[in-house]
């Protein structure tokens, strides 16, 4: 019986006949010309789970997405349990589909998402039970290019209900923003993620000790709606602790 991960890879190649299709699609080439990495490592390890979002990113802008694990199949092995290798926070618009922009399947990705992005107990809550109960060990922060929320923050327009909440968590980042001359919007977009990024770092007891001992990696990105790239902001890539696995 074909695996599903070959299936995914066969749909990635329509056009190659049959005669050709396990040759073409199974072999290291295939697999590094699609920047394929293994999910099983990327799961153990966060720095290569960085690196499977990076490649996934990279085959949808260059419009080679195998789309993996993503038919009928794969929905339905997953209901003794799931194993996502990374945690997106992320923001609620309809326009960052984070399955497609990072082209990963059904299991792959624990989502978390907010107008952006801002987090509550709820969303600190659901973090930790992804690094905890589920084992995930990369976490993403995930803004985008002409973010609507980041956007009040700086207008500061009179608001209806709840929305003055997300409005405030971003203001910050706003204030921030105006001080670094150039697109205020996107200065504070990045100020915000980066903001973010810092909260989650610091969040005690469970995440600010895991970080700390190198047991998860959390990081931030900003996507851009017009070219499709996903861009790893560099100040959260920078001094990052060395990964440990858990003991536990």
């Amino acid at each position: 019986m074909e695996t599903t991960e070959a299936q995914s890879r066969r749909r990635a190649n329509r056009n190659v006949t049959p005669a050709t299709t396990v040759a073409t699609i199974d072999s290291v080439k295939w697999r590094k010309d699609h920047y394929v990495v293994n999910r099983d490592s990327a799961y153990a390890d966060p720095r290569i789970a960085l690196r499977k979002l990076m490649g996934g990113n990279r085959r949808f802008i260059e419009d080679k997405s195998i789309r993996p694990r993503q038919s009928r199949q794969d929905l339905t092995n997953t209901e003794k349990g799931q194993k996502p290798f990374a945690v997106i926070v992320g923001c609620s618009d309809s326009r960052v589909p984070n399955e497609i922009i990072f082209d990963q399947g059904v299991g792959d990705l624990f989502i978390i998402r907010t107008a952006g992005q801002v987090m509550a107990a709820a969303s600190y809550g659901s973090v930790e039970f992804a690094t905890v109960a589920l084992g995930s060990k990369l976490i993403v922060v995930l803004g985008h290019q002409s973010c609507g929320a980041v956007d009040a923050a700086i207008k500061r327009p009179d608001v209806p209900g709840h929305i003055v909440t997300l409005v405030n968590s971003i203001k910050p980042a706003a204030q921030k923003a105006k001080a670094m001359g150039g697109n205020m919007l996107e200065n504070a977009i990045r100020a915000n993620v980066i903001d973010q990024v810092n909260e989650l770092r610091d969040l005690e007891p469970v995440l600010a000790k895991k970080y700390r001992n190198g047991e998860i990696l959390i990081v931030g990105a900003v996507y851009n709606l017009g070219t499709g790239k996903v861009e790893f902001l560099p100040e959260t890539l920078k001094d990052l602790p060395e990964f440990r696995a858990s003991t536990k």
